[in-house]
């Protein structure tokens, strides 16, 4: 299963800008492979869907712990740790909006 989600808000900007899409793949092969440095979608209570870039993770709890790369971006340093169970998909292929003429 794979999802073409537009971004919104500029939570990993400079490199994910609003308006840019993203190919995310929902396959829980993929899903269990996660690592440190790979960018994630994910359901976050308070703000709704987020993406972010993956930070560390503490396998004998399966958390996320995730992060912005905006200065302003709200992350585990304000929401804490993510369960892999709210992951929605991992992006895959990044689609930069078209620049204006």
């Amino acid at each position: 299963m794979i999802q073409l989600i537009k971004v919104t808000g500029d939570s990993l900007s400079p490199e994910y800008q609003e308006g840019d899409f993203v190919l995310v793949v929902k396959i829980p092969f993929f899903l269990r492979s996660i690592r440190p440095g790979d960018v994630i979608v994910f359901r976050q209570i308070a703000y709704g869907d987020l993406i972010k870039r993956v930070e560390r993770i503490d396998p004998a709890a399966d958390l996320l712990y995730v992060k912005g790369s905006h200065p302003d971006s709200q992350d585990s340093r304000q929401f804490g740790p993510i369960p892999r169970s709210d992951l929605i998909g991992k992006v895959i292929w990044h689609l930069r909006k078209p620049l204006d003429s």
